[in-house]
């Protein structure tokens, strides 16, 4: 016999979000706050000589170049990376969603870059780039041609690059998803009415898939005006005194905010750099959400009902 539905007691939803509540406070809102404290201080990550501040912090950060510098180079970063990597994980995924030989080892051959650690990724990066040993230079001679410095500036620039759109595989994984899920119907319909291919795609695949791509975009924007790790390693430094010697191309603005907290001891002035570059990032997210609706498809309605038209 079928068991019938009950009503759960409030305190059953308590419990099965009381997990989650619990590591926003303690992982996201205290640090959030604890941050924000620190940051109208002059803490220098140890001494307990310490003073409030107020705003000084903010008010110096205003008038920081090197800052303000870094800060443009990240967005000219982004605006580069970010359409290359969306581009790049659509391509692949129209790529593998045909009917190929040994499809499903591409999938995986194609995936694998975007599950290797970030750290093992920039370091592998790195003795690719090397300029005595790395397979680039090695094969540059064995064809005749000078060894090229691919870690120092301004060549270094486009290395990262390289290195960010390798791990496409994720990507990948999640425009082939949206690819498979949009109706075959819509796509015979007009191959019936007389479209190509490429208008068949244009037209009908893409705004169907255009809140994935939206995603992509998003998400890919976050994570790209957060890059340290790989600009920060592919140096010839190591240690926390290598930040000092990233080129000038690859200084993002995570790599000054790193420098002052582990090299200049600033914990103060670096918890200001990352609350202004929060409120910066938050702010950019929300001006493309309202952009959406200007190029971003839909199957329900978004807008909100209309009001009934006064007698």
């Amino acid at each position: 016999m079928a068991r019938k539905w009950t009503r759960y007691p409030k305190k059953a939803f308590y419990a099965f979000t009381a997990p989650w509540a619990i590591g926003f406070i303690l992982l996201t809102a205290l640090p959030l706050v604890y941050g924000f404290l620190v940051s109208l201080t002059n803490f220098d990550g140890s001494s307990p000589r310490w003073k409030w501040v107020g705003l000084r912090n903010y008010v110096e950060l205003m008038s920081d170049g090197d800052a303000w510098a870094a800060l443009v180079r990240t967005l000219g970063f982004a605006a580069l990376v970010v359409p290359l990597s969306v581009a790049g994980s659509l391509g692949l995924a129209v790529i593998i969603n045909r009917r190929l030989i040994a499809v499903g080892l591409w999938r995986t051959v194609f995936f694998l870059p975007s599950v290797v650690p970030v750290v093992a990724m920039a370091i592998m990066w790195k003795l690719v780039f090397n300029k005595d040993a790395g397979i680039l230079n090695v094969t540059l001679r064995a064809l005749g041609l000078d060894s090229v410095g691919w870690l120092v500036d301004p060549t270094v620039f486009w290395a990262l690059v390289v290195v960010m759109l390798w791990g496409l595989g994720g990507g990948m994984v999640i425009m082939l998803a949206a690819l498979q899920g949009v109706p075959p119907e819509l796509e015979e319909a007009a191959i019936v009415d007389g479209a190509g291919k490429w208008s068949v795609f244009r037209h009908v695949t893409v705004p169907m898939i255009s809140p994935i791509i939206f995603f992509q975009g998003i998400t890919g924007v976050i994570v790209a005006l957060q890059v340290l790790v790989q600009p920060l390693l592919l140096t010839n430094a190591t240690g926390l005194t290598g930040v000092g010697t990233v080129p000038q191309s690859n200084r993002l603005y995570m790599i000054e905010v790193y420098q002052e907290f582990f090299l200049n001891n600033r914990f103060g002035y670096g918890s200001a750099m990352l609350w202004v570059y929060f409120l910066a990032i938050l702010g950019l997210t929300l001006v493309l959400l309202k952009t959406t609706r200007s190029f971003v498809y839909y199957e329900v309605d978004t807008d909100p009902a209309p009001k009934e038209a006064a007698r």
